[in-house]
């Protein structure tokens, strides 16, 4: 049974994948999306424990502790997980395992840096992506990012848009239908674009009132 509101993969990617159609921006996204991801949640780190939560530690080579905080940088990373595997399961769960990869590797850094360098190293590296995004919408696109319609759901999908992006340059049969639709008071109209998703489907367009219609092959 097809996924309705929040996670509706179809859907999300109608919107994010209508503000990324060139393939410059699109290698923009997918050099910058996950690096803002990642140096969020490192910042993220020195947000104290949820609940007073004791911390996890982890022993590694050479006499050095991994120290992880269930906080706030947790919080978002699990968010970011449950969402990605709602959506999909297999691809989301690739997404998902990623986003935890981030919290680990961020946490080692928080960890090695202290705050007094964290801070300044994630302010430089999100001002160099978010720059380099914003070119390449300018630029390239020639479109205002999808953050300046809807934040959070832009928000939301990029790192996971940019993973299928890359998944599907690996020849794994992603394909999508990008579709933006809108509604007069007597029809539904639809225009489906052919992209990449995770499975082939064949889109049946209907007009009189009714959705689009997925299918698998």
């Amino acid at each position: 049974m097809a996924k309705t509101g929040l996670f509706n993969l179809e859907r999300h990617f109608a919107f994010y994948g209508a503000y990324h159609s060139n393939p410059i921006n699109i290698a923009i996204h997918t050099l910058f999306v996950w690096p803002i991801f990642l140096t969020a949640i490192l910042i993220l780190y020195f947000t104290p424990s949820l609940f007073n939560l004791p911390p996890i530690e982890v022993s590694l080579p050479g006499n050095s502790n991994l120290v992880l905080i269930l906080n706030l940088g947790f919080l978002g990373t699990l968010l970011y997980a449950v969402f990605y595997v709602c959506l999909d399961a297999r691809a989301g769960s690739l997404a998902a395992l990623l986003c935890f990869v981030c919290w680990v590797v961020s946490s080692y850094l928080a960890n090695l840096m202290g705050f007094s360098l964290a801070w300044k190293v994630v302010l430089a590296a999100q001002l160099v992506c978010w720059t380099g995004q914003f070119i390449g919408h300018g630029v390239f696109e020639k479109r205002a990012p999808a953050l300046l319609d809807n934040l959070s759901q832009a928000l939301l999908m990029a790192p996971f848009f940019v993973l299928l992006e890359v998944i599907s340059e690996q020849n794994f049969q992603l394909f999508v239908y990008f579709f933006s639709c809108w509604v007069t008071k007597d029809r539904y109209i639809a225009t489906v674009g052919f992209c990449r998703l995770y499975k082939p489907f064949l889109v049946t367009n209907h007009t009189q009132g009714s959705t689009l219609q997925f299918k698998q092959r």
